[in-house]
């Protein structure tokens, strides 16, 4: 039997009925408020099998607080002025976020506003005792993508080190790497972040319902995390020897994402099988019914301070709104006047970057001496949604594109016109054999950088401001042949110091009056 004394029904409802009623309303309004933000959480689910999971997230984290329900009945829900505090800092967040187009963060924030809402109206004791159903909220934003680079790079390690061992010779080239027997590409599908997304979200649940000791729940949910890395670099050297051991005939069709399934399934069972030997769900979810400080529950304390809950978090929207509306201006056309003895040209190669909702584009290639080299300009006179310098829509080539591949891109440190400088270097080569050094920075107003985050927190920031929060990105890029990147490493450094006033005037021009 529970150690836990009955309650009551007269006396829970008594003292829950009141608070919790105006919870519900302020969980609504905040709902209501940020619904385009919640909604970009649930388009992410629908389209993406990786994130499908959230739409059994709020409905998760309700069933945990209603095993917790006996718990709960022990505490007397008050109001609680520090939650004003969290709202204004995961509101000013969501601001930042909002203004800068950083969706996760906002998603984030959205959640942080749902807790703070709580804590307010409930009080602090309330939501420590439902701590890790309130915190398993955060599992639903949709976030991850950003490691489907590192993910692939370490799969196409571990694939090609097994393959070694296994002593077959491996010719590669970046994620792209050739046996015998044919040849393979490690792509985003082959990351496993979709499994290591689910591991950690089941791990999670598994960690909570299955111990009750901190240090076992952090252990298992760290197994939980490397495990499946792991997994995912053993699931593609198994397809790959699946394929070479039966002369390219199994594992290249259905069977391929069948077997990593499968695969996945007896990972997770296995690390689950090994963890139960620890398991401590016999013993209660709390030793002890957590304290309570006795202050009785009053509806009518509990308004103001769900007043001032709401007029705190519907006043971040409301700026953001204004700050929407505000008319983009003028702009007259990018203009290049070419420097330092280059000269326009016909187009060189027919590969496109793709970079999305410019304001002003600019594309053009040119020659000297021999020498071929193109620039792109991509100018966002604000930041807005799907009109932003910092994009995940804005790159290279797209993954599985038929005809391009990359085939390696890193930050390097190079000089151009003797000032030493970040670019962001990318190496394409195409089917039929021909191969682009790229080069690509931004410029905002005086600052030039590579780094994403500063500088969607620099933009953001300015947005807020309402200063100036316009941008520039720069591309440039040349040919080079089998014998290595130095030659047109040289010819980019060159082009990129001759045309450098002719950006800066063309600029001037745009950020003009």
């Amino acid at each position: 039997m529970s150690a836990l004394p009955e309650i009551l029904p007269q006396a829970v409802a008594s003292r829950w009925r009141p608070p919790g009623l105006l919870a519900v309303g302020g969980l609504l309004a905040v709902f209501v408020l940020f619904w385009p933000t919640f909604l970009s959480m649930e388009q992410v689910w629908a389209r993406s099998e990786t994130f499908a999971h959230g739409y059994l997230v709020f409905p998760i984290s309700l069933w945990l607080i209603w095993r917790q329900r006996r718990e709960l009945a022990q505490l007397t829900p008050h109001p609680d002025a520090r939650g004003l505090l969290l709202l204004a800092g995961a509101g000013a967040a969501w601001l930042l976020a909002d203004a800068g187009s950083v969706n996760v963060v906002a998603q984030y924030a959205f959640i942080a506003l749902l807790i703070g809402m709580v804590w307010t109206v409930l009080g602090w004791n309330v939501v420590w005792a439902a701590f890790f159903p309130l915190m398993f909220l955060f599992t639903a934003v949709p976030v991850g993508e950003f490691l489907i680079p590192p993910l692939m790079d370490f799969t196409a390690d571990f694939t090609v080190l097994a393959l070694q061992f296994t002593g077959i010779p491996v010719y590669r080239e970046g994620t792209f790497f050739s046996i015998p027997s044919g040849d393979w590409s490690v792509v985003e599908g082959c990351s496993g972040l979709r499994y290591l997304i689910a591991s950690i979200t089941l791990g999670l649940l598994y960690a909570y319902l299955t111990y009750r000791s901190w240090t076992r729940r952090l252990l298992f949910t760290l197994a939980a995390v490397v495990v499946p890395i792991f997994a995912n670099g053993g699931r593609a050297y198994m397809i790959v020897m699946i394929a070479h051991l039966s002369d390219m005939k199994l594992a290249l069709g259905v069977d391929h994402y069948v077997y990593g399934w499968v695969f996945f399934g007896f990972v997770m069972v296995l690390l689950f099988w090994v963890g139960s030997f620890w398991r401590e769900d016999d013993q209660p979810q709390f030793a002890t019914v957590p304290q309570d400080d006795e202050r009785s529950a009053s509806s009518r304390a509990a308004w103001p301070l769900v007043l001032a809950a709401i007029g705190i978090v519907g006043v971040w929207p409301a700026y953001a709104a204004w700050l929407a509306a505000r008319p983009l201006p003028a702009m007259p056309e990018l203009k290049i006047e070419a420097q330092g003895g280059w000269q326009p040209r016909a187009p060189f190669t027919n590969w496109t970057p793709h970079w999305v909702g410019a304001d002003r584009q600019l594309r053009q290639s040119f020659a000297q001496a021999g020498r071929n080299a193109m620039l792109e300009l991509d100018y966002y006179v604000t930041q807005r949604q799907d009109a932003e310098l910092i994009n995940s829509q804005n790159f290279m080539i797209r993954q599985k594109d038929e005809v391009w591949s990359n085939v390696g891109e890193q930050v390097i440190s190079v000089d151009i016109a003797g000032t030493p400088r970040q670019v962001r270097q990318a190496r394409l080569k195409s089917r039929d054999g021909q191969r682009l050094l790229v080069w690509q920075w931004n410029r905002i107003g005086e600052r030039v950088t590579v780094d994403d985050h500063l500088a969607k927190l620099v933009l953001a920031f300015e947005r807020v401001r309402m200063q100036r929060d316009d941008g520039l990105s720069v591309l440039v890029a040349t040919a080079y042949d089998d014998t290595g990147v130095e030659v047109a490493a040289a010819t980019l450094a060159r082009f990129a110091a001759d045309m450098e006033p002719a950006i800066a005037a063309a600029l001037d021009r745009v950020d003009g009056p």
